[in-house]
């Protein structure tokens, strides 16, 4: 059974990568460690996948600390963290001990570059 868990998590991320405007998935545990990763075109470096995890749990848990702060039990907890920048788009969701960050191109920002530019911004879903 475990066997068969496995390959629907392989076409999960074959699919992922099918996407258009892709870049790069890492999946993390508990612990913020990187347990897989990969890249469009070639393979990411283990080191900037470790980089992008340290990053991406302290950006996590710092949003999830404050939505707690800012809004209503009520609201529910924050399900997924979603930032742009300059070079991508990264959208963080957290289930269980598991953790995906998907980086993708960002299709509302090539539109804006186009006619004048545009600003970082993070926003919490």
């Amino acid at each position: 059974m475990a066997h068969n868990q496995v390959n629907e998590i392989d076409e999960i991320l074959k699919d992922l990568k099918q996407t258009p405007g892709f870049q790069a998935y890492l999946i993390l545990n508990s612990d913020g460690i990187v347990i897989r990763w990969d890249q469009a075109g070639t393979q990411m470096p283990y080191q900037r996948a470790v980089q992008h995890a340290h990053h991406i749990t302290e950006l996590y848990t710092k949003s999830v600390r404050h939505a707690k702060e800012l809004f209503e039990p009520e609201d529910g907890p924050v399900e997924n963290v979603r930032m742009r920048t300059g070079e991508y788009e990264m959208i963080v969701s957290s289930l269980g001990a598991y953790t995906l960050a998907v980086f993708q191109q960002d299709g509302a920002k090539a539109k804006e570059r186009g006619a004048g530019g545009a600003e970082a911004g993070a926003v919490v879903a």
